[in-house]
């Protein structure tokens, strides 16, 4: 049975995606801070208390699948803050940067002894990353962390080639979940099912590219 990893897990993009695995006979990690009744009623395997940001809590998510062999995985766990010029919140820019850049690639190099050749990763970014496709300005922090984040995937990509391990640096669309207040244009079901088709179809040729989860390739 193939084993994923899927951080921010309780609720969203990444609880659907933890039902699409379950659903397809995967063993699932669902790592998260405080779980959702919806993910306890599932069959994942459910690892809580981490906040993925914190060396101390990607440490405790070590020791939890310790030994564990890793096929994929799913780093998804972010936040959102809309910044505009002249009332930029610092601090919380500093956190967006954290939990949405820094943490992911802690979340993976931790892991990575747990994966063999043939493994993946999947970075569940943002299109807002892109610096060609910023028409509109603004959303600072979130700009940066995802941008940040694109440039962590491709290093990743080209780190990890050798290794056989492949990585998708994957928009998921506007999707319909709490962090945007729901105004999204999909729902967090077809948002997980694309992301899935994506990564099925993540290869060592493919590597580190930058694709909206309708199979877009998106620019840098």
């Amino acid at each position: 049975m193939k084993a994923v990893v899927v951080t921010g897990a309780s609720r969203g993009i990444g609880l659907e995606l933890c039902k699409y695995y379950l659903a397809n006979g995967w063993e699932v990690f669902a790592v998260c801070r405080t779980p959702s009744p919806e993910l306890e009623a599932t069959a994942a395997c459910v690892i809580a208390g981490i906040d993925v940001s914190m060396p101390a809590g990607v440490a405790s998510l070590q020791q939890a699948v310790h030994g564990q062999t890793i096929d994929l995985i799913i780093n998804n766990a972010g936040i959102f803050g809309d910044h505009r010029l002249s009332e930029v919140d610092y601090v919380d820019l500093e956190r967006q940067l954290q939990v949405n850049a820094i943490a992911p690639l802690r979340v993976t190099e931790a892991l990575l002894p747990n994966m063999k050749s043939g493994g993946k990763i999947a970075l569940i970014t943002s299109r807002m990353g892109s610096i060609s496709d910023n028409t509109s300005g603004g959303y600072y922090g979130y700009r940066m962390s995802k941008a940040a984040l694109n440039a962590a995937g491709v290093s990743l990509a080209r780190d990890l080639l050798p290794r056989g391990i492949a990585v998708a640096i994957l928009h998921p669309g506007f999707v319909q979940t709490q962090m945007v207040g729901f105004a999204g244009d999909i729902t967090p079901v077809t948002a997980a099912q694309r992301l899935a088709q994506r990564i099925d179809e993540l290869n060592l040729n493919n590597t580190g590219s930058f694709w909206h989860s309708n199979g877009e390739l998106l620019p840098w």
